[in-house]
C-alpha cells in the first residue's frame, strides 16, 4: 500500500513563525527593560522611602556625611563609646530644609541620597575585617553643590523675615543655595517635633518654602505677559506705546500701579522696566488668552517639574472666556495664579541660558570615606522653554530694569546684572509680598537668584538688595 506524504501547511509554518517572532519579542523586550532598569532606575526604586531593605542596609552601615561643595561638614553621624548613633547638623538650621532630617522619616538631601549614605565602598578587606570583628562599615559621603558662604550670605539677608533664597548656576542647574524661614534646628528636632506639627499653621518650619510655597507671582509674571505679546507682535512689540495715569480703567474696573505712581508715557520696553500694572493689564486684554495659557504650560504651570526635591505645582487657571478683571489681574501676576520660587528661578535661568532649561539638582558626587570619588552626576537639560532669540529679547528687558526701571539696586560697576522685582497681593490689609528674580553678569550668567519676601512690600527695596548681596559675594568674591 502506498502511503500519502505529508505536504506543509503554508498556514501552519506562517503561524508558528509569528508565534517565535513573538516569543522573541518579548524575550528581547525584557531584557531590555530590565538592562534600563538597571541602568537608569534601579537606584531610584531602591532609595524609594517604602523600600524596608534599607533599614537592613543601616544595620551594617554608619550613615554616611553631607558635605558643602568645599567640604564643610552639614550631616554626620556621630558614633559613642557603646556605639549609640547621633546624626549631627554642625550648621543647626541654616541648610535645615535643603540638607533635611533622618531622625522622624527622611527629608531633602537625607531622604533623596539616602541609599548613597547607606552604600559603603571601603576595601574589602577592610569590610572583611569589619564583618569578623562586628564593626559596621563606613557609609559613603555626598558631596553636594550647596556653597556655604553663599548659604550663610542667603540667610542673612532674609533676616527674620519669611521667605526664600535660591541661588543655582544656570548653565549646569547646580544649586548654590537654598534658604526657606522660619526653619527649624534637626538636631533638636525628634523633641520639637509635636510643637512643629501641630503649632501656629501660618509659621509652617517644615514648609520648604522655596520648592513647596505657592505664592502670586505679580510682577514677575509679566515676563510670560511681555513673551506673549511679543510672540503675537514680533516685529511692532518696540512700537507699542502706553501712557500711564497711575490708575488704568476698563469696564468700570480699575487696576493701579503701585502707590498710584504715574509713569506717563512709555514704550514697551520702558512700561516693563517700570512694572507699570496699566500697561501689562491693557496688553493682557488685547492678547490671545489661549496662547497665554499655553505658553504658560510651556513655561512649566500645571505641569509635572524636574525636581528631586518635594514640590507643588505652580497653577495657571484663566480660561478663554474669562471676564475683563479676571484677565487684567492675570496679566499683572494676580488672580488665581500661583508659583513657586524655584519654579521662578528655573524660568530665569533658561532665559539666561539662552532658553535651555538644565535640570536642578543638589548631588555633585559620591566619595567613599577615603575620598574616592565613586559616582558623579553630570548636568542634564530639562528642555527648552523658548527660542534662543525669545530668551535674547526678554534678557534686553530684564537688563533695563535694572539700569533705569524698578531693580535700580542691582546697578554696579562690577557686572551687568539683569533681572524682575514684583510685589504681590496677597490678602487685602496686608504689605504685599516681594519678588526678585535675575541673572549676572549678562554676558556669560554664572548665578541666578530668585528671593521672596513675605509681606516684605516693594520687591525693588526688600528683595532685589538680597539677590545684589549673592551676586556681589559670587561674582566679586565680597559683598559691596
Amino acid at each position: 500500500m502506498k502511503m500519502k506524504k505529508n505536504r506543509p501547511n503554508p498556514k501552519a509554518n506562517k503561524s508558528i513563525l509569528m508565534f517565535s517572532c513573538g516569543i522573541a519579542g518579548l524575550f528581547l523586550g525584557i531584557c531590555i527593560y530590565l538592562g534600563h532598569f538597571l541602568v537608569m532606575d534601579s537606584e531610584t526604586v531602591i532609595n524609594n522611602p517604602y523600600n524596608a531593605r534599607l533599614n537592613r542596609f543601616a544595620e551594617k552601615t554608619v550613615r554616611g556625611r553631607i558635605l558643602s561643595d568645599q567640604g564643610d561638614v552639614l550631616a554626620e553621624t556621630i558614633v559613642s563609646d557603646n556605639g549609640t548613633e547621633t546624626r549631627s547638623y554642625p550648621y543647626k538650621d541654616l541648610f535645615a530644609h535643603v540638607v533635611g532630617y533622618s531622625t522622624v522619616g527622611k527629608t531633602g538631601l537625607e531622604s533623596i541620597a539616602n541609599f548613597y549614605l547607606l552604600s559603603s565602598h571601603e576595601p574589602l578587606n577592610e569590610k572583611v575585617m569589619n564583618e569578623m570583628s562586628g564593626k559596621k562599615n563606613t557609609g559613603d559621603n555626598v558631596i553636594t553643590t550647596l556653597n556655604t558662604e553663599l548659604q550663610k550670605a542667603a540667610s542673612e539677608a532674609l533676616g527674620k523675615n519669611k521667605g526664600a533664597v535660591i541661588a543655582m548656576e544656570p548653565s549646569t542647574g547646580k544649586i548654590l543655595a537654598m534658604v526657606s524661614k522660619p526653619g527649624f534646628d534637626p538636631n533638636t528636632l525628634a523633641d520639637q517635633w509635636d510643637s512643629l506639627v501641630q503649632g501656629d499653621s501660618k509659621e509652617a518650619r517644615l514648609v520648604n518654602r522655596a520648592t513647596q510655597g505657592l505664592y502670586a507671582p505679580g510682577s514677575t509674571f509679566k515676563i510670560i505677559t511681555a513673551l506673549q505679546y511679543m510672540r503675537e507682535h514680533p516685529g511692532s512689540y518696540r512700537d507699542h506705546t502706553y501712557s500711564c495715569s497711575g490708575v488704568f480703567e476698563y469696564d468700570n474696573e480699575k487696576i493701579q500701579c503701585y502707590h498710584k505712581t504715574a509713569h506717563g508715557e512709555e514704550n514697551f520696553i520702558q512700561a516693563f522696566a517700570n512694572s507699570c500694572n496699566g500697561a501689562f493689564a491693557s496688553l493682557g486684554l488685547s492678547m490671545d488668552l489661549n496662547g497665554l495659557k499655553n505658553l504658560s504650560e510651556q513655561l512649566l504651570f500645571n505641569r509635572e517639574q524636574p525636581l528631586s526635591l518635594p514640590y507643588n505645582k505652580s497653577s495657571f487657571t484663566m480660561k478663554a472666556d474669562a471676564k475683563p478683571w479676571e484677565i487684567m489681574q492675570t496679566a499683572i501676576g494676580q488672580g488665581n495664579t500661583l508659583m513657586t520660587p524655584m519654579h521662578n528661578l528655573m524660568l530665569m535661568s533658561a532665559i539666561a541660558n539662552d532658553g535651555v532649561l538644565m535640570k536642578p539638582y543638589l548631588i555633585d558626587h559620591v566619595e567613599n570615606d577615603d575620598g574616592k570619588t565613586v559616582k558623579r552626576f553630570k548636568p542634564s537639560a530639562g528642555g527648552e522653554l523658548m527660542v534662543p532669540n525669545e530668551a535674547n529679547a526678554l534678557k534686553e528687558l530684564l537688563v533695563q530694569v535694572v539700569e533705569s526701571g524698578t531693580g535700580s539696586a542691582l546697578k554696579t560697576d562690577a557686572y551687568q546684572a539683569a533681572g524682575k522685582t514684583g510685589s504681590a497681593e496677597f490678602e487685602k490689609g496686608k504689605e504685599t509680598h516681594a519678588w526678585f528674580v535675575g541673572f549676572a553678569p549678562l554676558e556669560d550668567p554664572k548665578i541666578a537668584v530668585c528671593v521672596i519676601v513675605e509681606e516684605g512690600g516693594s520687591g525693588g527695596k526688600a528683595a532685589a538688595p538680597i539677590g545684589r548681596k549673592l551676586f556681589d559675594i559670587w561674582l566679586t568674591g565680597s559683598e559691596k
